[in-house]
């Protein structure tokens, strides 16, 4: 579980996050949402320490992140899985090189207990059958399962997800969807995804934060988001259900 309390966040004066407070909780899928704009990724980077919040604290299983010694922040972040929006493979490392990566910086293992760490991940995803191909001979999808087994190959508590759907079609979106949920309920962690994609939020948002102009409006979960009386969020709920139905009609 992860908890994060009063979090501000400002650049060059503009007020970006505003005491946002929330939990999110293992072993469900938790999704932060919003328009562009709202400070959904910069509320991540905080989460995980790639920047730090101007006030407020993060707190992993009630483990101070913002303001601990370094050997406690060391061990926080070996905990955690990142899939970046881009995928960000190397692209002149093999399927199973890109893999194996996290496990050579940041373990001792033997040869032999990484590749059989990475077979693992790599069956997990569906690609065993990619593993010595190149991250430009696989699709976006591919390359996207490739970004979730490079993840969770340190056995991850904690996976942080930024926009996993971007630039996918609408079947290999469900499948990435699917297979995040499925990790997340089998390996218990505390899945953080950022999304703006109102399927994923419908799919597998078991617990949703709505950001809108940097402060929270709403948390609750995808059986709840369709009653909400909260003006903002049905604007942004609507408005992408409505392109959507416009782009299944073209």
């Amino acid at each position: 579980m992860i908890e994060i309390q009063n979090i501000y966040k400002s650049f060059s004066g503009k007020q970006v996050l505003k005491g946002i407070n929330g939990t999110f909780f293992q072993g469900k899928t938790n999704m932060i949402i919003g328009a562009s704009g709202t400070g959904k990724s910069v509320l991540l980077k905080c989460i995980v320490g790639l920047m730090p919040p101007d006030q407020g604290d993060v707190f992993y299983n009630q483990r101070e992140f913002t303001k601990c010694d370094r050997d406690t922040k060391r061990q926080i972040r070996r905990e955690i899985g990142m899939l970046f929006q881009g995928g960000a493979l190397f692209d002149s490392k093999t399927v199973e090189e890109n893999v194996m990566f996290p496990l050579n910086m940041l373990t001792a293992m033997s040869r032999a207990e990484k590749r059989e760490r990475v077979d693992f991940c790599l069956e997990r995803v569906g690609l065993s059958h990619a593993a010595k191909r190149m991250p430009s001979e696989i699709s976006g999808g591919m390359q996207k399962r490739v970004g979730i087994a490079r993840a969770i190959v340190l056995q991850s508590k904690y996976l942080f997800i930024d926009e996993p759907n971007s630039g996918l079609d609408p079947l290999t979106a469900i499948k990435i969807d699917n297979l995040v949920q499925e990790i997340t309920h089998e390996f218990n962690t505390t899945t953080v995804i950022v999304s703006h994609d109102m399927n994923s939020v419908m799919e597998i948002g078991e617990n949703i934060m709505f950001l809108y102009q940097g402060e929270k409006l709403w948390e609750g979960n995808n059986r709840e988001i369709s009653h909400t009386e909260v003006a903002e969020l049905n604007d942004f709920v609507f408005s992408n259900k409505l392109l959507r139905d416009l782009k299944s009609h073209l």
